[in-house]
């Protein structure tokens, strides 16, 4: 293993080279104008991966802007094979006045190195390739089987390797996917961040409402106490979704949560998290939710749901007395480990229409989400990619959950039975979307360590 590491060390310059290379090309995925940077940058980054010695590298163009396999599968049958995800898509720069440095020429400053998709996601797949490159370039050969899956998508949808999961599984089947697109956590401090792996993902389920009253806005004098205002009963109908515990009121909504254990609280609880720095960051005097559980349980590890806008009747400047026709609201409610996106929608719009009092009619539209995921921290690549963050970057490990949705990784478990490492390099300065991307040397080159020592370890 030693002589992997000296070969990663003596390629430090060579290494940070290529990345600047692959971060010059404008891969912007949301703007049809750019469809040829696209095409160069895919083009650029199979050639660097033939380079590194990986096999079969092809292109898929059919479902949209090219994906990019490539595989090195001669470890054997009785070596476990490893898929590796990311993207080489990337935001939009705007507000491209507020960029220090061109974003797409790529500036080293104070041990970071500047340009968009540093961090999200170039910087962070390509540790991966250059991780595998070692090991051909120095043993010939790898401790297990690996292939590759990088999209042109992300960062707009995502439609094309959804359609090629489903119709090619078999094309990328494997026994874990390995995904480096997240950060370490830090608590708001990027000073006590900590090598993080991140083990759940919450899912989300979304509806909007609209209740209608009488068949037009009315006179809120001639008519006022005589009929149901449709705003009133929907902020009553709001109001009757939580109990005075933060607990949500849908009937067997909570049934298949999956309780945090005491290790996992225990893992949450040595966090870097301060509670008071937390609330000073959000101006506020004091934190609410579910009772019973920490503030960053209630924020990764538990189901919410929350009223993401509300609107109807008269809001423009002045004042008009009305009784409006109808009132809306959208509705986002996100759910933990084992629960189904399908079946919270079914069991919110049973309630909704038990809540509705007979003045109103209730309409539910938009209806959509996604699921779940959650890896045990049991699983044999988890414990390999402990030991190879820990070694690499010479810090103790952290275990998180993150309260957003990614989700190509509950399809990726899905569809190919096959548990998902989320290894995250980034951290909170990073800028991604945003004006002055960047991405920590360090992490860039420790990424590196990290990942070959992961090859070393789910080997074994």
């Amino acid at each position: 293993m030693q002589n992997i590491l000296n070969f990663i060390e003596a390629n430090k310059d060579n290494h940070l080279s290529q990345l600047i290379e692959f971060l010059k090309f404008k891969s912007i995925s949301t703007n049809p104008e750019f469809k040829e940077d696209i095409k160069n940058c895919a083009n650029w980054l199979s050639e660097n991966m033939k380079l590194a010695g990986l096999e079969n590298v092809k292109q898929f163009s059919e479902y949209g802007n090219p994906l990019i396999y490539a595989e090195w599968l001669r470890a054997g049958e009785n070596k476990p094979t490893v898929l590796f995800y990311g993207h080489y898509d990337v935001q939009p720069v705007d507000p491209i006045e507020l960029w220090n440095s061109p974003p797409f020429e790529p500036t080293i400053k104070d041990g970071k190195i500047f340009a968009r998709v540093t961090a999200d996601d170039k910087g962070q797949v390509f540790t991966h390739i250059k991780a595998v490159e070692a090991y051909l370039k120095t043993n010939g050969n790898l401790p297990i089987n690996v292939k590759f899956i990088i999209e042109g998508e992300e960062e707009s949808g995502g439609e094309a390797i959804e359609e090629f999961i489903h119709k090619h599984s078999e094309i990328i089947s494997c026994d874990y996917v390995m995904i480096s697109d997240t950060e370490w956590y830090d608590g708001g401090n990027v000073k006590n961040a900590q090598p993080s792996i991140c083990y759940s993902l919450r899912g989300i389920a979304v509806a909007e409402i609209t209740l209608t009253g009488p068949n037009r806005d009315l006179h809120s004098g001639t008519y006022g106490g005589a009929i149901d205002n449709p705003i009133n009963t929907l902020c009553w109908m709001i109001a009757q979704l939580h109990d005075k515990y933060g607990r949500i009121t849908i009937p067997h909504f909570y049934d298949d949560v999956i309780e945090l254990n005491d290790q996992e609280r225990t893992n949450i609880s040595n966090l870097p998290f301060n509670l008071e720095d937390y609330k000073e960051d959000l101006k506020i005097n004091e934190v609410n939710g579910e009772i019973g559980y920490s503030t960053i349980e209630r924020a990764t590890a538990r189901p919410t749901l929350d009223i993401n806008g509300i609107y109807g009747g008269y809001i423009e400047k002045g004042h008009k007395s009305i009784i409006p026709s109808q009132a809306s609201a959208k509705i986002s409610m996100r759910i933990v480990a084992n629960q189904d996106f399908k079946k919270i929608i079914e069991l919110f719009k049973v309630h909704l229409q038990n809540l509705t009092p007979p003045t109103m009619k209730l309409s539910i539209k938009g209806e959509q989400g996604g699921n779940p995921v959650i890896t045990s921290l049991d699983s044999k690549a988890i414990k390999a990619c402990t030991l190879a963050l820990k070694n690499a970057f010479d810090k103790e490990v952290v275990y998180m959950r993150e309260g957003g949705s990614i989700p190509i990784v509950e399809l990726f478990q899905s569809k190919l039975n096959a548990p998902a490492v989320m290894m995250g390099l980034g951290l909170s300065t990073d800028n991604i979307h945003s004006p002055n991307e960047n991405f920590s040397l360090r992490n860039f080159f420790g990424g590196i360590k990290a990942s070959a020592l992961f090859l070393d370890e789910i080997g074994k």
